[in-house]
């Protein structure tokens, strides 16, 4: 059984203000073959913040006739106007830029999917609505071993955790993807070492894993039931931590 025993070096939990913001598209690009990388523009972004590498925000997607209404936040809660609320998705914020009021923001290019079929179709000048992050899990970047477990609608906020980490902590990323090209969104990290693996080739990995006795930190995202059941093992069957191993659902297969 594998046991924690720095407690000094836990993950931390901050509020943030809800806001919703409008932002303008102001660059894309298509990176790695995979995603679409919008970087956005907007005064009203003067004081956002985003303090954790996973964090999310919800992204509005605006009617075909391109209205959208933003919700008022009262001390009762969120209050929508009337009729139907617009679609939205949950993305990461990958990079921030607070002086220029600029945030960028990857989308995963997929059949089917109403933020990518937008995003596919945006241009210079359209206009979008964010809300969030409400809060951030600040994780500490100094453990000596990590590991990284998702698939393509994780990787942003592995390649955001990865910009921020020393070259003296060793790390692995396993990747359950649909198409090994999705590893070259991780090419600028050539000291990581990055695999592509199937969900049973994972759950098997993480049976024979070496993990340290402390000082490590395990995250694992992608389709919910399969997040949950590699997380639970490690806490059930290994003994690991629960404030450092993170299992979380990012997506949901019906």
């Amino acid at each position: 059984m594998t046991t924690q025993n720095n407690a000094k070096k836990m993950p931390v939990r901050v509020r943030n203000e809800l806001k919703f913001r409008e932002l303008t598209v102001k660059t894309k690009s298509f990176i790695a073959d995979t995603f679409y990388r919008l970087v956005f523009s907007s005064p009203q972004l003067a004081d956002f913040s985003s303090q954790g590498f996973d964090d999310h925000i919800k992204v509005f997607f605006p009617a075909e006739n391109g209205e959208f209404t933003p919700p008022q936040i009262t001390s009762e809660g969120i209050v929508w106007g009337e009729g139907a609320r617009p679609q939205s998705r949950d993305y990461t914020p990958l990079d921030f830029d607070a002086e220029r009021c600029e945030l960028t923001i990857d989308f995963y290019l997929h059949d089917g999917g109403v933020a990518s079929s937008w995003a596919k179709e945006a241009q210079p000048g359209d206009k979008l609505f964010i809300g969030g992050p409400r809060g951030s899990l600040v994780t500490p970047t100094d453990y000596h071993w990590q590991l990284y477990v998702t698939d393509e609608s994780g990787l942003p906020a592995v390649r955001r955790r990865l910009q921020s980490l020393s070259k003296e902590v060793q790390v692995q990323v396993l990747v359950n993807c649909h198409n090994t090209d999705s590893l070259n969104y991780l090419s600028e990290f050539p000291a990581v070492k990055v695999q592509a693996l199937t969900y049973g080739e994972i759950a098997e990995y993480l049976k024979h894993a070496e993990i340290p006795a402390d000082d490590y930190y395990i995250w694992i995202v992608g389709e919910g039931k399969q997040a949950k059941a590699l997380g639970d093992y490690l806490l059930e069957e290994r003994g690991l931590d629960a404030d450092l191993v993170r299992a979380v659902a990012y997506w949901h297969d019906k």
